[in-house]
């Protein structure tokens, strides 16, 4: 997969084959002054550099391309038992190699080369999504092969994910965090909006198979991207150690020594696990708004937070003026709330609409300025171990949140979960 994917290097940029320190070190342009409504666009700036905006470019594709094989496997298994029980425990199943090998694969970012534990990674997760591709076209039927190869992609995807974050550090100023932060959650919204939708209306035409295919190829990008990025080396005078228990530990008690990184991740947690109530989405379309057409109400409720954090991302443009991150986020995170609570109150379909696309640009507005302090405040020999718990946070923090709402909702009310 890695030699099918990989392209032919550009000679007229071997000049970014530094170690991706240098970009970081340059000041970031001011350019011409943003006034009017380009105050309050989305800050492009950090697409100037050619190794983050190949990277970036890539994220498009692949971004959409995930969630095609997101919708493509809840969708297999469904169809081969008839049971949402089971698609449910394909869930669980991807979610622990997740959380243990972010842990892990943070401690593995920290010692080595980040740009060649990309370049595996990636290769990895297109390889199961191949191997996706051929359970389905030679009709395997096997739950139990579909949640091993989950497992594996989650897996890899745990091992990716804070190498890639980490990585953002060393290829733009730390003045452009924020503004790449932006670009990078805008993209990843997206396709969670679109992805879906594509493949909604890919099935009927192409068949299920083709999705897993269509996101293996889109994979090709991602690795040809990662492999154009200049090398990502501990840097100089940094302590190498073995990547095991010892780092991972190390990693919580550092997040434990500073306050900011600490309160940065109970902020997130607290919205997430009391404030997400994807759950109950189900049970309010059915109940408060039933009139309005089960299906319609579902489609939107789901939609409406990925829809406003990206219109919060297209209009990031302060974000790169502010100068307090540590209030935004606490800003946000109390919007976030009001917003979701303001839902829960609705008794208008419409009207919840608008309070969740509130809290999804809330939402952005806090991914953005959290991702912009754990790179910031933390050195770069850290920075993996940081992005690995953050992984965890985001991915354990809504399922966590699923299953308190769903009890509540079964117990009080979907209104009265949503608010309470």
């Amino acid at each position: 997969m890695y030699r099918a994917c990989r392209k032919r290097v550009d000679t007229s940029e071997s000049s970014e084959s530094g170690t991706g320190q240098e970009a970081a070190k340059r000041p970031a342009p001011d350019g011409e002054a943003r006034r009017g409504w380009r105050r309050w666009a989305m800050d492009t700036r950090p697409l100037r550099r050619p190794a983050y905006r190949r990277l970036w470019s890539s994220t498009i594709v692949t971004a959409v391309g995930s969630q095609l094989t997101a919708v493509a496997v809840p969708k297999q298994i469904y169809d081969i038992t008839g049971s949402s029980a089971w698609v449910g425990a394909a869930s669980l199943a991807g979610l622990l190699p997740l959380i243990v090998f972010a842990l892990w694969g943070g401690a593995v970012a920290d010692t080595m080369d980040r740009r060649k534990l990309l370049l595996i990674t990636n290769t990895g997760i297109a390889v199961t999504s191949l191997l996706f591709w051929v359970q389905a076209v030679t009709g395997l039927e096997s739950v139990g092969a579909l949640m091993l190869l989950l497992a594996l992609q989650q897996a890899f995807w745990g091992l990716n994910a804070p190498a890639r974050n980490a990585s953002i550090a060393r290829l733009v100023p730390e003045g452009e965090l924020p503004a790449a932060n932006a670009l990078g959650s805008t993209v990843m919204q997206t396709g969670q909006v679109v992805g879906p939708l594509l493949a909604g209306a890919l099935i009927p035409v192409i068949g299920l198979p083709e999705l897993y295919l269509i996101d293996a190829l889109a994979l090709c990008v991602t690795v040809w991207a990662v492999y154009r990025l200049p090398p990502l080396p501990p840097l100089a005078g940094t302590t190498v150690r073995r990547a095991g228990v010892r780092e991972i530990v190390a990693g919580f008690r550092y997040i434990a020594g500073h306050k900011v990184l600490l309160l940065s991740f109970l902020a997130d947690i607290v919205a997430m696990v009391l404030g997400m109530p994807r759950a109950l989405f189900p049970q309010l379309a059915a109940e408060t708004f039933a009139p309005y057409g089960e299906g319609l109400a579902l489609g939107l409720l789901f939609a409406a937070i990925p829809v406003g954090a990206v219109v919060g991302g297209l209009f990031s443009g302060t974000f790169s003026r502010a100068r307090r991150h540590g209030w935004m986020v606490i800003g946000a995170v109390v919007v976030w709330g009001a917003a979701v609570a303001g839902a829960g109150l609705s008794g208008s379909l419409w009207l919840a609409v608008a309070f969740l696309a509130v809290a999804g640009v809330a939402d952005m507005v806090s991914m953005v300025f959290r991702g912009a302090i754990l790179l910031s405040a933390a050195t770069d020999e850290m920075r993996g171990r940081m992005q690995g718990v953050f992984t965890v946070v985001v991915a354990g923090g809504p399922r966590l949140a699923d299953v308190l709402h769903g009890g509540a909702g079964s117990a009080l009310g979907a209104r009265e979960a949503v608010t309470g």
